[in-house]
């Protein structure tokens, strides 16, 4: 299906790894130009030539810390720079560690908070401040199922992500009349296709450390359709919402791609 993205400029911020990856992939296979905004510039360096055989129009990568306000302000230069006027932001970079709310500390809390909810805040305010002078945009945020349905060892995590669907849905009433969509899409369980999807800054870096393979069967039983979802899968779900000629009426939407583990009307 034509989605009309060839030649778009495109920002995926954690590009690099994992879901991000994926994303990059598939905007990739669609020949859009694509800035991939991350503080592992080695990891999206790997991504950013995968994707070039795959047929971007063009990409580059911009090492950028998201909780630094300066540093997103400089990816959105560059990227408008060699890319052309940002019209996907894709709010990609997430972070977790799985534990019980009563073994975590402040530090933990502030980390948690910098990368899921002060990253995304940056990342949104620039790409307003370019967005509502050309009238368009489209800006898609990468939440959790666990913001919908509380999940254990994932409080904080869980308690951020729903902030940002929140927040999603609040910028998407304040801006749709400059014909900019906001729309939130929320995994479930996603685990890496190879070993090779991740960097060393990922959460996903040892995958044994979140979940034991048997706890991954345990989990893929669970769910309605009785597997596991892949980076993949939420890459179709942010090509989909990214583009205007099929999704162009879509704006204010927390879509859950987990498998059925969140069903909310």
């Amino acid at each position: 299906m034509e989605l009309d993205l060839k030649n778009k400029s495109i920002i995926v911020t954690g590009g690099g790894s994992n879901i991000g990856r994926a994303i990059v992939m598939a905007f990739a296979r669609e020949g859009a130009n694509i800035t991939i905004g991350d503080v592992d510039s080695v990891q999206a360096e790997k991504t950013a030539l995968i994707a070039k055989e795959l047929g971007s129009g063009s990409i580059q990568v911009v090492k950028t810390d998201v909780t630094q306000l300066d540093q997103v302000q400089h990816m959105f230069d560059v990227a408008e720079k060699n890319c052309g006027t940002v019209q996907c932001l894709v709010n990609n970079v997430g972070w977790d560690q799985l534990m019980f709310f009563t073994e975590t500390t402040p530090e933990f809390w502030n980390k948690i908070i910098q990368i899921n909810y002060m990253g995304v805040l940056n990342c949104t305010k620039t790409a307003l401040d370019r967005m509502i002078p050309a009238q368009f945009g489209s800006i898609v945020s990468i939440s959790s199922d666990a913001s919908r349905q509380g999940e254990s060892r994932e409080a904080v995590y869980g308690g951020v992500k729903a902030a940002v669907n929140s927040f999603m849905k609040t910028i998407a009433k304040e801006n749709g009349r400059y014909g900019i969509r906001c729309n939130v899409v929320c995994p479930g369980v996603t685990i890496p296709s190879e070993s090779n999807d991740v960097g060393g800054n990922s959460m996903w870096v040892d995958v044994d450390k979140m979940f034991t393979p048997e706890q991954i069967v345990k989990i893929a039983k669970s769910l309605p359709l009785r597997k596991i979802g892949r980076p993949e899968d939420i890459a179709n779900a942010v090509v989909f919402l990214s583009s205007s000629l099929v999704a162009g009426h879509v704006t204010g939407q927390v879509l859950s791609v987990s498998g059925g583990y969140s069903m909310i009307g």
